[in-house]
């Protein structure tokens, strides 16, 4: 395990796929191993990406492992698809979405599927969180199932959770219920070119306020970016929203009120 370790720490790619199939299958010694490095794993931004289905996660994710690799940053991404609850499989479809990075030795794309663990995770997700960051991977994006509105898990993972909401899902009020809404840092309206996004940004606006104060803290108001991640607008100001509460994290602000 620690030669194993060793070499993905050295760049080895096929040491890593190896080191994340075993996370998945909860193997043991990998963990003891990655608790004795915990330290040094949880160094470096996680970002996390939720939102209901058809929102634009995983083209919203490739834009911005473009905008982090045009910076010289080395992307890691853990992409969860969901299971059939017939035949167990899994479509890994976000692969599809970002193929143009396929080919980029600085992008590592691991998909995983949920195979029935709740919370728009997967089990081992966590594990291939803290193997990137060991591979030297900054930051990790993972980007959860589409979920409705208690699918939370990714806020306990993530350092900085983006809600990504889009006006072409119908009635907002849903989106805005309490659960997933609590746990946004920062707040993506994706599809920005699509009619009633603005009518969803005036939405999202009342819904902190009326909340504000259950919510938090007065250090941090999630912001809210609109974007068109096929044309990649809105992505640097987006990022620039993410690195800010980063910064406010790191300094032990900018998190939801206990």
């Amino acid at each position: 395990m620690n030669d194993l370790l060793r070499q993905l720490q050295q760049g080895e790619t096929r040491a890593l796929a190896r080191a994340i199939t075993l996370a998945e299958g909860d193997d043991e010694p990998l963990r003891i191993a990655l608790d004795a490095l915990k330290p040094k794993t949880m160094q470096g931004r996680r970002i996390g990406l939720t939102g209901p289905p058809g929102a634009g996660k995983s083209t919203l994710a490739s834009a911005l492992v473009g905008h982090y690799r045009e910076g010289g940053a080395r992307v890691g991404v853990v992409a969860i698809d969901p299971s059939s609850p017939f035949s167990g499989g899994s479509l890994l479809g976000d692969r599809l979405r970002m193929a143009r990075h396929a080919a980029d030795p600085g992008v590592f794309v691991r998909s995983m599927a949920a195979r029935g663990h709740y919370g728009g995770l997967a089990r081992g997700c966590e594990s291939a969180c803290a193997l990137l960051a060991l591979a030297g991977f900054e930051p990790v994006i993972i980007e959860t199932v589409g979920v409705g509105q208690s699918e939370v898990e990714i806020a306990r993972l993530a350092t900085t959770t983006v809600v990504v909401l889009t006006p072409a899902s119908g009635d907002s009020v849903q989106a805005l219920k309490a659960g997933i809404m609590e746990i946004a840092d920062v707040v993506a309206i994706n599809k920005a070119d699509k009619p009633g996004a603005e009518r969803l940004e005036e939405d999202i606006k009342e819904a902190f306020d009326l909340r504000k104060d259950a919510l938090y803290s007065g250090v941090w108001r999630p912001p809210i970016v609109k974007t068109v991640a096929t044309t990649r607008e809105g992505v640097v100001q987006l990022a620039g929203a993410i690195e800010k509460h980063g910064l406010l994290r790191s300094a032990g602000k900018g998190t939801p009120a206990a």
